[in-house]
Parts: C-alpha cells; structure tokens; sequence
C-alpha cells in the first residue's frame, strides 16, 4: 500500500514551488530531486555532517533532518542563492573561502557557506571562539579549519565594508 501523498508550497531562493510528495521525503531529498537543486550535499544523513545546511525561514537547520512536509510554507535559501545569477558574482562569503583557501575538494563547502551566512546576520563581527561555536556541526575532512576559520574573519570583514544582504535581510 503506497502512502497518500502530501502537496506542499515553499519559496527557495525568492522562486515559489508547489509540488505533490510523498509525505516520507527528506527536505534535502526535494531540494535535490525535485527542484533540481543539487548544492545542497547529502552526507551523513544523521545531521552530523553540516553538509546538507540550508537556511529555512533565516536560521541555518539540517535538510537532511526535516521533511519536506515541514517545511511547507517556509521560506528556504540554499547555496544556489548566493551567487549573483545576472553578474555571475560570487557573493562575499564564496570568495572570502576561495581567497583564503578555506576549501579543498568542496563537499562539506555549502554548508559552511550557509551557517556563514547565518552567522554573519547574527553576529557581523564574531570572534574566532563565535565562528568555531557557529560551524561547530560542519564537518571537513580536507582543510584542517584553520583556514576556514580565516574565510570566515574574511568574509565578516567583507560584508560589514559594504552593502551585502545577509540571512535575515539585513545588510
């Protein structure tokens, strides 16, 4: 017996998608499969790993964790959304971890991007005790942290110097 399905809205990336699921389907699953929107990393599947981080209703959360049902009617940004698609400009955060090298083979990148993100709306100015507190559930095997640690204290610098949109709409 196959489970009823369940329709549900959501607004990723300031587009609005309607879509008729099966209720068991992981948020992150939906972003990839449905929409199409594979920045979004699957990693451990047990919300351990930060890669499948997206931004719902503003506060960073595991996509991997939720089901899409419950998102039903949030406002979701992925990493998709930080480059600029009219200019093809890399939002701050992206280049700040390009500049610094605050990456190697880039699968754990988005959801380092995305908690960024969220913690520069909260906090512009964190300090390094801040920065490891807030990408404490991102996991990378590649890099050591040190030099996302300075990605992120560069891309702080970045987004307070000029006029960038952050998580919640702030500048």
């Amino acid at each position: 017996m196959t489970a009823p399905q369940q329709q549900v809205q959501v607004t990723v990336n300031s587009v609005s998608y309607e879509r008729v699921i099966d209720p068991r389907t992981t948020l992150v699953d939906f972003l990839r499969h449905e929409l199409g929107l594979t920045g979004t990393h699957v990693g451990c599947e047990h919300g351990v790993c930060g890669a499948c981080t997206i931004l719902k209703d503003g506060q960073a959360v595991r996509s991997c964790l939720m089901l899409a049902a419950q998102a039903d009617g949030a406002n979701l940004q992925t990493v998709e959304s930080l480059r600029n698609v009219e200019t093809g400009e890399l939002h701050p955060i992206q280049q700040a971890f390009i500049d610094e090298h605050g990456l190697q083979c880039g699968f754990c990148t988005p959801g380092f991007l995305m908690s960024t993100l969220d913690l520069l709306a909260e906090n512009p100015d964190p300090s390094d005790e801040q920065i490891k507190d807030a990408l404490d559930g991102n996991l990378c095997r590649c890099t050591g942290y040190q030099s996302i640690i300075r990605s992120v204290r560069l891309a702080a610098a970045r987004v307070r110097g000029g006029k960038v949109a952050g998580a919640h709409g702030s500048a």
